[in-house]
């Protein structure tokens, strides 16, 4: 059962109407006298309550606004958060971090208890820069315009009205015609808002390295690795990352893709990389959201009762919106709740194995969530995304041991493990071109929407296998990474998944050998939220942090092993 705390330092009752109503809180923070340890570790908790207030009051609005982009007035909401309480936070916040540095106290804490959260406030008060301030806000107001734009198109297939993932199932169906038609209409209607998107896309850009120069960075890219504290690898590791997918990886991808041509007997077009090469119907693993949910929480079950737990409690307490619908945001997400630490799953369920994966993926965030919860400070529960997804990648391997639930034989599930697996080989490729896109376009802010097209050519040369005819679709594939939802709305943000997925796969393979010690271990690494580093929490997970090329190799012969298992 999860029990609400009560506040102690703000007022019960206390709602973000305007900035009026919040300032005397940041106001008293500021102000206060410290005389001791004790006192300080008070201030702490006290401020920590406040800023877990005003998260999550700032999760709700988006929340709300990416489950109906057609209601005006939640995106007001937001964007009233967005433009008039952010930007009075962000300097208020800046003033309570350099009083924290310079408390005569501050030596006297713990510091092994102290040391990750410290760091960040030290990284944070050298990057702050007040007139990034309004910069910022109006990053976050054009940022999720893309969400509005993509979640209103729409297509007609078989008399109905989809939306692009529901429609996307069609590439799944054994009858190649449909599937060309599904790839035309859902690429059309791509194709109709690229140059909108591409503006929205050059003025983030734009925007975006005004902050990083104003802050003394000579790009957005060096920017971002100190904003986003990537404390333990540089942008030369990402290189190596890169070049190690293209060496490791990459035959394998081409492996997959010549066995599919030689399967199917033609040579491939792009609506022909989904669909099962057997020609048998695209699985079906659930008819709802409700039976999406239901089948969740039993496959949990099945792995540990805690897991299981965690999903009922967020389907208690009203934490669900799993169903595409027209108007609804693309993506899927797990949104933490920092001050009920109940988060929200977000996606768009149309009933296809890929939706199992969302479902179990944002389930591990969503334990995560919760075995962090009891952690003095919110700052602690904040994790690093290579932590984070590590929790939420973990989850999609190890729910293999309850993923029965969604299938009504040993082929279907054998068929959608073997789809899973050979899906994680062929995402790491594709994480690595969108981290390397994103390191050419912020170290290159003045390039042209020409130059653009042509480096994302040049990089889908680089990491595709070259056995996939696109002719008369090339405008198509130059415009594919505007797909990518990551690369408005959270700048570099990607590779972390590679990072993890590598992580994760070591979790699994510990799972298979000892159930009981890996859940145990896997448990312990998430209780630590981020109180240590990056390293230590993947040690306590019983795995290494480590993406070199040998290590990559090592686990890419696990995973074709694992494949072979299933044939």
């Amino acid at each position: 059962m999860i029990v609400l705390t009560h506040r102690k330092f703000l007022p019960d009752k206390l709602k973000v109407t305007s900035w009026e109503a919040l300032e005397p809180f940041f106001t008293q923070l500021l102000e206060r006298e410290i005389h001791s340890k004790d006192e300080l570790e008070t201030w702490l908790k006290h401020r920590s309550e406040l800023e877990a207030f005003v998260s999550e009051d700032l999760a709700w609005r988006y929340v709300r606004m990416t489950c109906n982009t057609e209601d005006s007035a939640l995106e007001l909401s937001y964007l009233f958060f967005v433009n008039e309480i952010e930007p009075k936070i962000s300097p208020l916040t800046n003033k309570m971090n350099r009083k924290l540095v310079a408390c005569k106290f501050l030596n006297e804490l713990d510091h092994d208890k102290y040391f990750i959260y410290l760091r960040g406030i030290k990284k944070e008060i050298e990057i702050f820069r007040e007139e990034n301030v309004p910069l910022m806000a109006e990053i976050s107001t054009e940022s999720q315009k893309y969400g509005t734009i993509v979640g209103r198109m729409m297509v007609e297939m078989g008399g109905k009205e989809l939306t692009l993932q529901q429609a996307s199932n069609y590439l799944k169906n054994p009858d190649r015609n449909k599937r060309e038609e599904a790839f035309k209409k859902i690429n059309d209607k791509r194709l109709a808002h690229a140059n909108e998107l591409d503006e929205l896309f050059n003025k983030l850009i734009s925007l975006r390295n005004k902050v990083a120069v104003n802050a003394g960075f000579a790009n957005f890219r060096d920017y971002m690795f100190a904003a986003m504290g990537r404390f333990d690898y540089t942008p030369e590791d990402c290189f190596a990352f890169h070049d190690a997918i293209q060496k490791e990886v990459m035959p394998l991808v081409k492996d997959f893709t010549a066995k599919r041509e030689k399967e199917f007997g033609y040579k491939l077009r792009p609506w022909d990389m989904d669909v099962d090469t057997k020609n048998r119907a695209a699985l079906e693993p659930f008819t709802s959201g409700e039976d999406l949910l239901e089948k969740t929480v039993n496959c949990f079950h099945k792995v540990d009762d805690y897991f299981a737990w965690c999903i009922q409690t967020m389907d208690d307490m009203g934490r669900l919106d799993l169903e595409s619908r027209k108007g609804k945001a693309p993506g899927g997400y797990n949104y933490p709740m920092a001050e009920t630490n109940v988060p929200f799953i977000f996606m768009n369920a149309a009933s296809s194995t890929r939706d199992v994966e969302t479902m179990v993926h944002e389930g591990g965030h969503a334990v995560h969530s919760f075995l962090s919860k009891d952690l003095e400070l919110s700052s602690f529960k904040s994790c690093p995304s290579e932590v984070a997804e590590l929790a939420s990648m973990s989850m999609e391997l190890i729910s293999y041991e309850g993923q029965d639930e969604f299938y009504k034989s040993k082929e279907d599930f054998n068929r959608s493990k073997e789809e899973h697996l050979e899906g994680i080989i062929k995402i790491l490729p594709w994480i690595a071109t969108i981290d390397k896109f994103q390191h050419w376009l912020y170290t290159h802010p003045a390039h042209t929407i020409d130059e653009r097209k042509k480096y994302w050519i040049e990089l889908t040369k680089e990491f595709g296998t070259g056995m996939v005819d696109w002719s008369g679709f090339e405008d198509v594939q130059m415009y594919g990474w505007q797909k990518q939802l990551h690369l408005y709305e959270v700048p570099f943000y990607y590779i972390e998944y590679g990072m993890a997925q590598l992580g994760a796969l070591a979790v699994w393979r510990n799972f298979i050998h000892n159930k009981t010690k890996a859940i145990e271990q896997y448990k312990a690494a998430l209780t630590l939220g981020y109180t240590k580093t990056i390293g230590e929490i993947y040690k306590t997970a019983g795995i290494e942090f480590n993406f070199s090329a040998s290590y990559i190799k090592e686990l890419m012969e696990f995973v074709k092993k694992e494949i072979e298992i299933l044939n």
